[in-house]
């Protein structure tokens, strides 16, 4: 259980992502990931990163129960953080980032997918903000990379999810497969990547991150605070009360 690395072919690490029983990470867990990530990105020996995760979904987001059993607003601001430290982590990874999505990819999720530079999915992942739900706020700017901007709305105020074909035909996702041939098809992808010299392709990396149109860090940090926002008034408490949490309805 936790973030591990591995290395199956040369030029590539694989970042794997194991909390059960969703995969909805506890506040250490943003951080090592975020950690894991820098650490293949500072790699010289590493070209391309895979994120993937084990179990039945990629990511259900932030761990919610730790949330609500931590006196304080600790776990709130160390959840933001570590977010917002894996979020960047992703975006500022020193080369190429495929996310390998499989089963639900939720809150969290959407920010780790949305700053990765790939995306391969299963033909069983969904993809969605159930923010709303939750009593909090956040990852609209990286739902924004992966829909039209009116989609990414109506999908906001809803909590709606979409499903990986749907992603594929917006430009976003890579490829669709089947849930077994997922983790193949990413590490297909990183040796076509890993193939071009190393140097390059960190000189590609940061200059793509420097034409965004969109600054994904403060945009992200701005939305934070509409969260803290929500929590302080006891908004929050007070509709994560009444509707239950993601991790509930999926164990």
């Amino acid at each position: 259980m936790g973030v591990s690395t591995s290395a199956p072919e040369e030029g590539i690490a694989v970042i794997t992502v194991d909390f059960p029983p969703v995969n909805a990470l506890p506040v250490n867990g943003w951080y090592a990931l975020a950690a894991a990530l820098r650490a293949a990105g500072a790699d010289p020996k590493v070209r391309c990163v895979v994120l993937a995760a084990a179990g039945r979904g990629f990511n259900a987001g932030v761990d919610i129960k730790e949330l609500q059993r931590t006196p304080g607003h600790d776990a709130l601001i160390g959840a933001n953080r570590g977010c917002y430290e894996a979020f960047a982590a992703v975006y500022d990874c020193e080369v190429p980032v495929i996310a390998a999505v499989q089963g639900f990819c939720l809150g969290g999720g959407i920010g780790l997918v949305g700053n990765a530079d790939a995306i391969v999915a299963s033909d069983d992942a969904t993809f969605g903000l159930p923010e709303l739900d939750r009593g909090a706020l956040g990852a609209a700017t990286h739902l924004a990379r992966l829909v039209p901007q009116h989609l990414m709305r109506t999908l906001y105020y809803t909590s709606r999810t979409v499903t990986a074909e749907e992603l594929r035909q917006h430009g976003s996702v890579w490829r669709v497969v089947p849930r077994d041939q997922l983790l193949a098809a990413a590490q297909e992808l990183a040796v076509e990547i890993a193939a071009k010299d190393g140097t390059l392709l960190r000189l590609a990396k940061a200059a793509i991150n420097g034409i965004d149109p969109v600054d994904v860090r403060r945009s992200y940090r701005f939305e934070q605070g509409f969260t803290f926002e929500a929590n302080l008034s006891g908004l929050a408490d007070r509709v994560r009360d009444a509707f239950g949490t993601d991790e509930e309805r999926q164990s």
